[in-house]
């Protein structure tokens, strides 16, 4: 049974739900956890031991086998993988992404916002090497991939989720950058639950 949280926001609960695969591999017989706004949550081991299977069925990408979950609405959640999705499309496109052009202008937000945020996460030369920010390029061939991975953490800090799933999504990122990352999406009041083996991240959850 998956719920979407009600009008308390009480965050994400986990009822006796077991964590298995989607070839059925049974990771955990029934987890029970209860996590709050705020309550920063870091889950860490060896390569392979299972350590994402818990964030995707959080994140909605696996499904769910038994006792009952209640998780924040899709809006308020936001998944942020090892390897981030790149468009082709304007530099502007990549960091608000999925959030269209048209729904940006609408809303009054500006290329100065995005820029303080490109700041935050150590990359604002960006706009000035790839030519402002509409110049469009295939991204995904442009990019490095500790810039990919910025430019995915420059998403979180202009979308502001309550919820934030990062799968070791700074391991290409140099350990004081990705802890100014994290100061940044703290400050913002973004509860981030991570999946990383780094001891550096410890002492943000």
């Amino acid at each position: 049974k998956v719920e979407e949280e009600g009008e308390d926001q009480g965050g994400i609960v986990l009822d006796n739900v077991p964590i298995v695969t989607p070839n059925r591999d049974v990771l955990v017989s029934d987890m029970t956890l209860t996590l709050k706004p705020g309550m920063h949550m870091l889950i860490t081991g060896p390569n392979g031991c299972g350590k994402s299977s818990l964030f995707r069925i959080l994140g909605g990408l696996w499904p769910t086998y038994g006792g009952a979950l209640t998780r924040p609405k899709e809006r308020d959640m936001f998944y942020i993988p090892q390897r981030p999705y790149l468009s082709i499309g304007t530099l502007r496109e990549q960091i608000i992404y999925p959030m269209s052009t048209r729904a940006f202008m609408n809303q009054g937000r500006t290329d100065d916002e995005l820029s303080s945020i490109l700041d935050d996460v150590e990359l604002s030369y960006l706009v000035g090497r790839e030519g402002g920010w509409t110049s469009a390029n295939d991204w995904k061939d442009v990019l490095s991939g500790g810039e990919k991975q910025k430019v995915a953490m420059a998403r979180l800090l202009f979308h502001k989720p309550r919820f934030a799933i990062l799968d070791e999504c700074t391991s290409a990122v140099a350990i004081d950058v990705e802890g100014k990352m994290y100061m940044k999406a703290k400050e913002r009041g973004i509860t981030l639950m991570t999946v990383s083996h780094r001891a550096s991240l410890w002492k943000f959850h």
